[in-house]
């Protein structure tokens, strides 16, 4: 490593971002120009000429301006999660951390392609508006070579150019990419700004736009889904994360603003192509404005348009497609390159794609692999469907990334460091999954071979993920890992899990789980336990953590395993809480017990960094102990109530905790005011469920102004308290300490608390 190197990964250690073994030379403008070449490419240009005859003057106005929003949308997620994992990959660092190695595997393997894809594509529009511009006007071509095959060899010679450029380096590629991307900008602002001056001058001009939609609102779907390609810029900008300088900031506001600018520019553009031509106008030949522009090919009618606009129109259409489809084409080899190259770096491909060129510092095989799929696809494959293929493949992508960043937030928010957090979470992931979902079927009405070629490299990407990359992955640091697990004989219809942290609190919570499954039938038990081994520790030396937990688990199981099936398991996950969420999905548990110690070490949490978010997280019934054991009977069980189902699920519990002979139940309730929620007809309706006679349940409702000062003073004299959890979203209790969390922390009572799962958030909460 040179000294410049070394100096910027020492630089990088003080900032906080992650070192890479790739070189970090990329500023925010190199970032945003990168991004804005890979949309503002000739994907405009083909984009223009086959919106408007797909949807119409409005239409292709619609088609740029919702499409830029909803691209908006799927920016703030790359945005959110690229900010609290800057790392090459992109989409596939998120599936790997939101959906795990499976859905991983073959996100990175479609953003491969679809930028591959891409790739292709611009250098063929490249190579065919060069050559047909030249061999119309100037008389160029290759002798003896139909244009067709001419097309073809410019198309692998120009991708060929960007291969080496990227081959040299991030710091070229940057450069050159800016350079390019800032001609191409001036180009396209000059058709823009010449559009509006001459709509001003002449406002008949507007005439054009009518009628505004000609065939119908079905087909804008279709234009949005095939042009969707040409705003995938952020896409490569996520890519960049290991060779950007302070990426947290940096990367997180290059996807915001290149969206920004690319959607406002593309607005500009298709509004000048739309009064470019004047009606009346000789060359019209009788027809309409819009239906003489459409009578070309998609590059040729937007060549026409700026024709008319600007003396030597032809000529700066031609330069813009040059230096606009060489921005992009530069771009996507970049980004496929680097999802590549991540894929071999955590070996869901052969180890050799990560290799490093030890002069250039760029993924030099994978490059290797890389061209050969962008040459083979510019060379054989027909633009239009190999656009629409890459537009189905991103759309894909897209979808997962929203997906991810739900996942992401919930499960992992208190142990990321993010540098940007999107606003109104989770409106905007959610509004672009249902608009992406609708433009995907739009492709299929147009280009039924996108679909199919999908359909090919989809299945061969699940074949190599079954057959090589799932017994070979390399673990990754967030991952939960599975130290030692005992299965006992499947058996059991209900499931409970006992989390056991300690020998000290093992047996205290053994006399609590045996009366809750004593209540059930066709019980099985889970016992965990999640290892405490330190960051520093290697997983390797993780044997003396283990020994604690396996001392607690032992306890446990001399009092449940004769009586139920039980299986153990000890895990180590860097977070505790999400570990235990995991293992009650995996398991499918019905009812989680776990422990709590009664005072939060963080004051962020109400009742600490574990149970607060098991709590809110967990898809199962919960229920959390605190100073249960002993041999006590609990003779006097108080209940605070104030409705809803956790409310009910915990008058369930007391009926199954309180002494069966003696034990008798006050349901609890303090009023304002003489208001408060009607406690009886909640008890009645609740009884049926209790396994406890109804006469010994009674009912107390207490005027008080403090609520949490009056229940605990009412639970002195009971032998347990046991009150449902709120419902409140965690990020709400931490600006405001809830009431049960409230009682929780003061109460000296032995205490329980519950929380229902079931229902529609509990599926949520399941499966995302």
């Amino acid at each position: 490593m040179s000294a410049e190197a070394d100096a910027t990964a020492a630089a990088s250690r003080r900032a906080g971002q992650p070192v890479s073994e790739l070189s970090r030379d990329l500023s925010l403008f190199h970032i945003v120009m990168m991004g804005l070449g890979m949309m503002i490419g000739a994907g405009v240009f083909v984009g223009i000429g086959l919106s408007m005859r797909i949807v119409g003057p409005g239409g292709l106005m619609l088609t740029f301006v919702l499409n830029g929003v909803i691209a908006l949308f799927t920016a703030m997620s790359f945005a959110e999660l690229s900010s609290a994992i800057p790392r090459a990959g992109g989409a596939y660092n998120f599936a790997r951390i939101g959906f795990g190695r499976g859905a991983s595997f073959m996100t990175g393997w479609m953003e491969w392609f679809a930028s591959s894809l891409a790739g292709a594509f611009y250098a063929v529009v490249f190579a065919s508006f060069t050559v047909k511009y030249f061999s119309d006007l100037l008389g160029w071509g290759l002798s003896g070579l139909p244009e067709a095959v001419t097309i073809k060899l410019v198309a692998v010679a120009a991708a060929g150019f960007f291969i080496y450029i990227n081959y040299r380096g991030s710091s070229e590629t940057g450069k050159v990419g800016a350079l390019f991307t800032t001609g191409q900008m001036l180009f396209v602002l000059a058709i823009a700004v010449v559009g509006l001056v001459v709509a001003a001058h002449e406002p008949s001009r507007l005439a054009n736009f009518r009628p505004f939609m000609p065939h119908g609102w079905w087909r804008l779907l279709v234009a949005m889904g095939v042009i969707y390609v040409a705003f995938e810029g952020f896409e490569v900008i996520a890519q960049a994360g290991d060779e950007t300088i302070d990426p947290k900031r940096n990367v997180p506001k290059a996807m915001l603003y290149a969206v920004l600018i690319v959607t406002i520019t593309y607005a500009a553009v298709a509004f000048a192509t739309v009064v470019a031509v004047k009606a009346g106008s000789p060359e019209l030949a009788g027809r309409g404005p819009i239906a003489y522009l459409a009578s070309f090919t998609e590059i040729e009618g937007f060549r026409k348009a700026v024709q008319h606009l600007l003396p030597l129109g032809g000529l700066l259409v031609t330069l813009a497609v040059i230096f606009s489809s060489t921005s992009a084409l530069n771009a996507t080899i970049y980004s496929a390159t680097r999802a590549s190259y991540a894929l071999g770096r955590d070996r869901m491909l052969p180890p050799l794609f990560s290799r490093i060129s030890p002069k250039r510092k760029t993924p030099h095989v994978a490059l290797l692999f890389t061209s050969c799929i962008v040459v083979a696809a510019a060379a054989g494959l027909n633009p239009k469907h190999g656009a629409a293929a890459a537009s189905i493949m991103f759309l894909c992508l897209f979808f997962v990334v929203n997906l991810c960043v739900i996942r992401v937030r919930r499960n992992m928010g208190d142990e990321l460091e993010y540098g940007y957090v999107m606003p109104l979470f989770p409106l905007f992931p959610i509004a672009a999954i249902a608009c992406q979902v609708a433009m995907a079927g739009g492709i299929f009405a147009e280009s039924w071979i996108a679909w199919a070629i999908a359909l090919v490299w989809v299945p061969a990407g699940a074949v190599i993920y079954l057959i090589y990359s799932r017994t070979r992955v390399a673990t990754a640091e967030h991952e939960i890992r599975v130290l030692e697990e005992a299965r006992a004989p499947e058996a059991g219809g209900y499931r409970i899990m006992v989390a056991v942290a300690n020998p000290a609190n093992a047996l205290e919570m053994v006399r609590t789980t045996y009366r809750l499954c004593e209540a059930k039938e066709d019980v099985r038990v889970e016992l965990l336990h999640m290892v405490p081994v330190p960051d520093q520790v290697p997983l390797k030396d993780a044997h003396p953590y283990m020994l604690e937990g396996k001392e607690g688990i032992l306890e446990t199981m001399l009092y449940l395993a004769p009586t139920y099936p039980t299986s153990t398991t000890l895990r180590y996950c860097r977070n505790v809480a999400r570990g235990i969420v995991s293992a009650v999905r995996e398991k499918k548990v019905d009812l989680l017990i776990m422990g709590w110690h009664g005072r939060p070490r963080d004051r962020v949490f109400s009742l600490g960094s574990t149970v607060d978010p098991v709590i809110e997280r967990s898809p199962c019934d919960v229920v959390i102990l605190k100073d249960c054991g002993g041999n006590r009977a609990f003779q006097r069980v108080l209940v605070p109530l104030a409705g809803g189902p956790n409310g009910a699920f915990a008058l369930q519990i007391a009926g199954i905790l309180a002494d069966p002979q003696d034990g008798r139940i006050t349901a609890f309730t303090v009023t304002r005011g003489g208001r408060g929620f009607d406690l009886e007809s909640f008890v009645e309706a609740n009884l049926p469920r209790m396994s406890f006679p109804g006469e010994r349940v009674e009912r107390k409702a207490v005027e008080a102004r403090g609520i949490v000062r009056a229940i605990c003073q009412e639970a002195r004299s009971y032998d347990l308290v046991v009150l449902g959890c709120t419902r409140q979203p965690l990020l709400y209790q931490v600006a405001r300490t809830s009431v049960p969390q409230a009682v929780a922390r003061a109460c000296r009572a032995p205490l329980v608390m519950t929380k229902a799962g079931g229902g529609l958030r509990s599926w949520i909460k399941r499966w995302i």
